[in-house]
């Protein structure tokens, strides 16, 4: 199913522009308040002011892609990040898995001893009670 196009005007500059796109119309306003907002910080220079129209539109255009540059690479650091985390997790899943087969092998072996414990407190007893038997005669 395809995406329609949508139309949305918007301000830029003062000025009003029609923009159309298969984004939503959120995500076009967005974009012209960006926009608006490097146009700002731009023309509080007093030098950028004071240069042509073409030179003023071309360190917009450089402020612009000084942005998309600095996104760009932080987006390959979180990339990264993402990635050292996911090995980390999943070095850590299993070591989990390992401490969790040592500890059931330590339980079986505790119930072992235990049992055997059993087994030898029961033949104290027994051979207590025989040496007392075998004194009483």
């Amino acid at each position: 199913m395809a995406s329609s196009k949508n139309y949305t005007e918007v301000l830029i500059g003062g000025k009003v522009f029609t923009l159309s796109g298969f984004e939503s119309e959120e995500y076009l306003q967005r974009v012209s308040t960006y926009l608006n907002h490097k146009l700002e910080e731009c023309t509080s220079s007093e030098g950028y002011r004071k240069q042509s129209a073409e030179t003023r539109s071309i360190l917009l255009a450089l402020n612009i892609a000084d942005d998309y540059f600095k996104a760009k690479k932080q987006g390959g650091t979180l990339e990264s990040d993402i990635e050292a985390k996911d090995k980390e997790m999943y070095d850590l899943k299993h070591e989990l898995i390992s401490v969790q087969i040592k500890l059931e092998n330590a339980d079986k072996t505790l119930d072992k001893l235990k049992e055997e414990n059993r087994a030898l407190q029961m033949k104290i007893v027994q051979l207590e009670t025989e040496m007392k038997n075998s004194k009483g005669k």
